[in-house]
């Protein structure tokens, strides 16, 4: 056990570098420009700016994301036909050779029922790196210790600064040794949730809508796909008890981000 945790360590800590170096160059940047340097809305502001570099990076990753939606509802009538062919059919060989040439269709498409993923999975290791930093921040300023690129005290700075009364490194579940009201904690996060929650919902219902055809939802694989889009929303609902208000705001801003694209971003308007 030791060992996997200092293994994810290891993977992370660039990671969790990088996280925070963003963090701190939007920081000092609009402290340069007059906002307190101690002030929550100040962090707030810089953990959207991180959310905002990270997403703007991911555009290309996003493109291929709808192209893939694109290619997936283009070869639906492929899928029905598939279906057609083998149904009634339900012995090993025949439901093997089905998976097989269902395979061969997406290979041919260049597309796979789990493309809606792929840009979730590449934010998964900022994700979970920016849940180390702010998870940590109480600790490390009890101890006058830096974390990742930012300074002893900007960790302190951090650990004591609130908005709307929370301290953004407080949880719902665990609170925060900095004080802050408590009920703004719970507001706070409750609220968040929901948003975040509901964001993703609705990003994912569109992403389905796009890539699935009423007369292929009975695809194996696609009611596969569908679970797991359905079921992040949940999972990432009820984690959210145990993150500090800092990773909700990033995590509730980047949601917004993705429905954001998937409600203006055509995915018939880009190329094939």
């Amino acid at each position: 056990m030791g060992i996997t945790v200092d293994l994810v360590g290891s993977i992370l800590a660039p990671f969790k570098w990088l996280v925070s170096a963003i963090m701190v160059g939007f920081h000092d940047g609009l402290s340069a420009i007059g906002m307190p340097a101690a002030s929550g809305w100040t962090w707030t502001l810089s953990i959207i700016g991180l959310v905002l570099v990270i997403r703007a990076a991911l555009i290309p990753v996003f493109v291929k994301q709808v192209n893939a939606q694109r290619r997936m509802r283009l070869l639906q009538p492929d899928l029905k036909k598939l279906q057609e062919q083998y149904k009634g059919r339900t012995d090993p060989p025949s439901r093997q050779a089905m998976a097989q040439e269902q395979m061969a269709l997406y290979r041919k498409h260049g597309t796979n029922p789990f493309s809606a993923c792929l840009p979730m999975l590449i934010q998964l290791p900022f994700f979970f790196a920016l849940f180390q930093v702010l998870s940590g921040i109480s600790s490390a300023a009890g101890q006058n210790q830096g974390i990742g690129a930012m300074s002893a005290e900007q960790v302190k700075q951090f650990d004591e600064s609130t908005i709307f009364g929370a301290p953004l490194s407080a949880s719902l579940l665990h609170g925060s040794t900095a004080g802050g009201d408590q009920t703004a904690v719970w507001i706070l996060s409750i609220a968040m949730i929901l948003a975040m929650t509901a964001s993703q919902f609705i990003t994912q219902k569109l992403i389905l809508a796009r890539t699935l055809s009423e007369e292929t939802v009975a695809n194996p694989l696609m009611a596969q796909q569908k679970v797991i889009l359905y079921s992040l929303p949940v999972v990432f609902g009820v984690g959210g008890v145990v993150f500090p208000i800092g990773v909700l705001i990033y995590w509730t801003t980047t949601n917004l981000w993705t429905m954001g694209q998937q409600f203006f971003v055509g995915w018939d308007r880009i190329g094939p």
